[in-house]
């Protein structure tokens, strides 16, 4: 006998669910995370407002699944990427992450638009985004924990330090992907990496490289050279 989660109502339930993502997801391709509105879904589904809250319970709530499923997706190629790359040298493998993540982003522009900010004003991420953000970047602090940084990091590697020190998460995150490495160090890495990351991606997703006559591919590989360059990779 089947189980009730795998039945036909929760088939039904989930195949339901996923259209209206896939829907609230086509609101941000056209409007931004801000054009999100449950009434425009129901009228696109052809159901009645009051239905939709049998599958989630407000705006906020469908966007916080609609994050945590980029984080989801985004964290999977990042860590596929560092599976496929890991007897490569720490500098190869540090291209390969960033280019994961790229093409993660170009291939999915509206749910990475999704991770760039606040969906609205009023929006309150719950805890269980920075778990999902952090997997993201855990890769690239392996890799970069092979390194150490040069002395132009020294503020940023002191505070980041400071705060792994007074937040034992962030010291449990650094050492599930970097057991040996020093915090201040790892951390410097993965919040520069993530912030050229987006620099590159987020200017590439929205098109304004567009007729600028070169790759932005090429301009995240000089970045990451960069980066890899300061933290001695080889």
């Amino acid at each position: 006998m089947a189980s009730r989660s795998g039945g036909p109502r929760e088939r039904y339930r989930a195949q339901v669910r996923a259209e209206i993502k896939q829907a609230a997801l086509d609101q941000v391709a056209t409007g931004g995370a801000g054009a999100v509105a449950l009434t425009g879904i129901a009228k696109r589904l052809g159901v009645s407002g009051p239905a939709l809250y049998k599958y989630f319970a407000s705006r906020d709530d469908l966007l916080t699944e609609l994050i945590l499923d980029a984080y989801a997706d985004v964290a999977a190629a990042v860590s596929a990427a560092a599976e496929a790359s890991a007897s490569a040298p720490a500098r190869a493998r540090l291209h390969a992450l960033a280019a994961a993540y790229r093409d993660w982003a170009l291939a999915h522009p509206h749910s990475y638009l999704l991770l760039t900010g606040p969906p609205s004003p009023t929006y309150q991420a719950p805890p269980e985004t920075v778990d999902r953000a952090r997997a993201v970047l855990g890769p690239f602090l392996t890799v970069l924990a092979e390194g150490r940084p040069g002395p132009a990091a020294t503020t940023l590697r002191g505070q980041l330090d400071r705060w792994a020190e007074a937040t034992p998460a962030v010291t449990a995150w650094v050492r599930a992907f970097a057991p040996d490495a020093d915090p201040g160090d790892a951390l410097a890495g993965a919040v520069t990496a993530w912030a050229r990351l987006h620099g590159v991606v987020g200017l590439a997703t929205v098109g304004l490289f567009n007729g600028m006559g070169f790759d932005p591919a090429a301009l995240l590989d000089t970045e990451i050279d960069t980066l890899a360059d300061g933290y001695g990779l080889p």
